[in-house]
């Protein structure tokens, strides 16, 4: 089976001076795109996934109602309300000018209704159509790294694993959001629970 770099949401809005900025997020960019070219090299595709929110998604606490940062309810699944965010079309929305080009890109949270954290399903169970694209490409290997840590990172990496994909998270190509301080330390415990082997790009041998 093949491999493939997938790097989570590494956009505009969650970067530094984004609508939902997740504090030092430039210092990963580096080592992706040291990562993006040992993939190339390898040959072994790059793969992105993007928040790509209508201007209406009910997870914005401007739609809802909530307060930013507070846990409320979307249609029964828990729901934390955020700032308006990778508008579909904004330059919030588009990949950092800073990374390298990547080969595909793969679309999330595009039904105002429901959210859509992980890079494989919505919070309701839709697939995005990432684990069609790998299953096309023949990738049994997932490295994984972007934005953020506690969140996209976390929930993309648990379904990859339940999909039986072996899946190693690259620690310094991720930052967290850390709404409380260990959150980021937390979610590394639950991927590596799960099955994940957490390295250093240092580490990484490919």
């Amino acid at each position: 089976m093949n491999k493939a770099l997938l790097i989570v949401d590494l956009q505009n809005d969650f970067c530094e001076g984004g609508s939902l900025e997740v504090k030092n997020s430039s210092n990963i960019i580096p080592v992706i795109n040291n990562l993006i070219d040992k993939f190339r090299q390898g040959a072994s595709p790059v793969i992105a996934t993007k928040d790509w929110h209508p201007f209406d998604h009910r997870s914005f606490a401007s739609v809802s109602g909530g307060k930013i940062g507070e846990l409320g309810s979307l249609n029964g699944i828990p729901q934390i309300w955020w700032p308006d965010h990778c508008v579909q079309g904004t330059e919030g929305a588009e990949l950092h000018p800073d990374l390298k080009p990547v080969d595909e890109i793969i679309h999330k949270g595009t039904d105002p209704e429901v959210d859509s954290y992980s890079g494989f399903f919505s919070a309701s169970g839709q697939p995005t159509g990432l684990e069609t694209l790998l299953k096309k490409q023949e990738i049994g290997t997932l490295y994984v790294v972007g934005l953020a840590t506690d969140y996209c990172v976390k929930f993309t990496v648990l379904d990859a694993l339940s999909l039986g994909y072996k899946v190693f998270v690259i620690e310094d190509g991720c930052q967290g959001v850390n709404l409380n301080p260990r959150d980021s330390e937390l979610a590394l415990d639950d991927m590596k629970k799960g099955g994940a082997v957490i390295l250093s790009s240092s580490e990484l041998d490919i």
